[in-house]
C-alpha cells in the first residue's frame, strides 16, 4: 500500500518518518536560534488534566479541525533587560521576541507545507490591543497550556508556564500541523518552589498563594497594571517572572541570590542605580 508521499505506510516506516520530521523541526529552530521546542499531540486537549480545564472552543481542532500536532516554541527574554522594568528596555526586548516568534513559526510552517504537512502559524498573542484585552482578558489560543502540554515545563503560583531553563521567562507561540509527531512527556513534577516572591512583588495584589488552577491570577488588576505602563511605553510589567528563582538564566547571568530585587540592600546597590538610571529615560512620564 502506497500513501500520498510514496511512503510504505509500515509502523517502522511511519516512526521513521514521524523521527526525522521532528528532526528537521528541531534544526530548524536551531537555524532560527529559537532554544525551546516541543510537540504535543492535539488529542492531548481532549483528555482533561485538572479543573478548570481548556474549554472546546479554545482547543486546536476547533481552530484548525485538520490539527494532528501542536509544535510549540519558546524564545527567552533576557534576564538583565528584564530586571529593569517597568522600563523602556524591557518594552523594547518583549516587542523583538514577539517579533521573532512570530517570524520562526511562520518559516516553520512554510517549511513543513513544503514538505507535504499542511501546517499554520499562531500569532503570539490572541488579541488587539491592551484595550480589547481589558473588555475580555482571553485570547483565543493559551500557548501556555500548549507549552504544557507539550512537556516544556508546568504551571507556577504567577500563573505562567516555568521552564528548567528559564524559569517563568519564556513567550511561546505554536503552528498547527496535519503531521503527525510524536509529543513530549508532560512533566509532572512541579517546577515551581513555592517561595511566594511573585505573590509578594505583584504592585497591584493580582497573585495568590495557591497553585494553578486553583489560584488564578487577577486578570482585570493584572491588565489595568499592563494598560497604566502602555500609556507610558513602559509595559509589561515582569515584575512576577524577574524574581522567580527558577531557570538556569539565573546561574548564567549570576543572579541565584534572591536578596539582589531588595533595593535596600546596599550589597547590590550598584546594580539598583543602574536600573534606576535605565527607567529614567526612553518612557513618558
Amino acid at each position: 500500500m502506497k500513501c500520498e508521499n510514496s511512503c510504505t505506510c509500515s509502523p517502522l516506516y511511519t516512526g521513521t518518518v514521524t523521527l526525522q520530521l521532528s528532526s528537521r523541526v528541531v534544526n530548524k529552530c536551531k537555524e532560527l536560534d529559537v532554544p525551546l521546542v516541543g510537540f504535543a499531540s492535539a488529542d492531548r486537549w481532549d483528555d482533561p488534566l485538572f479543573d478548570p480545564w481548556i474549554p472546546e472552543q479554545f482547543r486546536p481542532r476547533s481552530i484548525y479541525p485538520q490539527t494532528n500536532t501542536v509544535i510549540v516554541i519558546g524564545i527567552p527574554v533576557t534576564l538583565p533587560a528584564l530586571e529593569t522594568s517597568p522600563s523602556l528596555w524591557y518594552h523594547e526586548l518583549y516587542k523583538t521576541v514577539n517579533t521573532l516568534l512570530d517570524t520562526a513559526a511562520y518559516r516553520i510552517s512554510i517549511m513543513l507545507n513544503e514538505l507535504g504537512h499542511n501546517s499554520i502559524a499562531l500569532p503570539r498573542d490572541g488579541y488587539g490591543s491592551i484595550h480589547v484585552l481589558k473588555e475580555n482578558p482571553v485570547a483565543f489560543f493559551s500557548h501556555r497550556h500548549a507549552a504544557f502540554l507539550a512537556g516544556l515545563g508546568n504551571f507556577g503560583v504567577n500563573n505562567m508556564i516555568l521552564t528548567a531553563e528559564y524559569g517563568p521567562r519564556v513567550r511561546f507561540t505554536s503552528i498547527f500541523s496535519e503531521a503527525g509527531i510524536s509529543g513530549g512527556t508532560i512533566i509532572q513534577t512541579p517546577i515551581c518552589t513555592r517561595c511566594m516572591r511573585c505573590v509578594t512583588i505583584c504592585p497591584v495584589n493580582a497573585l495568590q498563594k495557591e497553585d494553578y488552577p486553583d489560584g488564578l491570577i487577577n486578570k482585570e488588576r493584572c491588565t489595568a497594571r499592563s494598560e497604566e505602563l502602555s500609556k507610558r511605553y513602559i509595559s509589561p510589567c515582569g515584575f512576577c517572572i524577574k524574581v522567580c528563582p527558577v531557570g538556569e538564566d539565573r546561574k548564567r547571568f549570576h543572579r541565584e541570590r534572591p536578596g539582589i530585587y531588595d533595593e535596600t540592600n546596599q550589597e547590590y546597590a550598584n546594580y539598583h542605580k543602574a536600573w534606576d538610571h535605565v527607567r529614567s529615560y526612553g518612557g513618558k512620564p
